[in-house]
């Protein structure tokens, strides 16, 4: 049976790229979008290119009120289009990046950075737990910057390694279902994450590569298919762990 993909954030960047990368893999996606409503319609169409299908659902994963009815529009989705009442897989990749020192960091985007990659990660897989079919998988994206450090992103990089504790505990509580939990945690990668600076800086993206084994910064499609190939049938036994994609950056 066709495997359907909930990937939050899927209009742009990462999420774009897994996307596509799942439906290479033979699955059909439902994404979600903020704000980019026609960025969605056409990562839609490029999946539907590839003979897959596809929906796109806006969500502001930084708006735990908003859960239940989006739970509610996604059962809707699924009858329409797939005559299904479940998704396989989780991809919880919604998120923004903030640069802020320590002592700069405001508590507004604090919060915002808490709401959107921690309160809303818990509590919309809390809400999608009873459409999530036994035997899926649940992926939640954190960054390389929970291991190695650079300055202004602290607040950015706290919130990841509570995800990434969270993962191993939606493992342990959800591993009687069959349910495999991971954390895919992206080194530098060239996207408009934080403005832009690693794709469109020469000076930071050559340091970057400087410090990485294998010379370079990474590039969206270093990361897309290594999530659909976590969430392929070869990767049942992998679960509770973080598996940085980051070519060796700073080893």
């Amino acid at each position: 049976m066709t495997t359907i993909t909930l990937i939050t954030g899927g209009s742009r960047g990462l999420g774009r790229n897994t996307a596509l990368a799942v439906a290479r893999h033979g699955g059909d996606v439902v994404l979600t979008y903020h704000s980019r409503a026609e960025d969605a319609q056409a990562v839609v169409a490029d999946i539907e290119a590839l003979g897959r299908k596809a929906a796109a659902l806006q969500l502001d994963t930084g708006k735990v009120a908003d859960f239940p009815d989006f739970a509610d529009r996604l059962r809707a989705t699924l009858k329409e289009v797939w005559g299904r009442e479940s998704i396989d897989h989780l991809v919880n990749n919604a998120g923004h990046g903030d640069h802020a020192s320590l002592a700069e960091t405001t508590e507004a985007q604090f919060d915002r950075l808490v709401d959107v990659h921690f309160k809303g990660v818990f509590f919309l897989t809390q809400t999608l737990l009873p459409l999530i079919a036994d035997g899926g998988r649940i992926i939640n994206f954190s960054s390389g910057l929970t291991r190695f450090a650079y300055p202004g992103y602290a607040a950015y990089a706290a919130m990841k390694g509570a995800v990434e504790v969270l993962t191993r505990y939606m493992a342990k509580e959800l591993g009687p279902r069959g349910i495999a939990v991971n954390t895919v945690a992206p080194g530098a990668i060239e996207t408009d994450f934080g403005g832009g600076a690693v794709r469109d800086n020469p000076e930071i993206n050559k340091a970057l590569a400087n410090m990485t084994a294998l010379g370079r910064v990474g590039v969206p499609d270093d990361i897309g298919p290594m999530v659909a190939s976590l969430l392929s049938a070869d990767n049942r036994w992998v679960t509770a762990q973080r598996i940085e994609v980051s070519g060796g950056q700073a080893i």
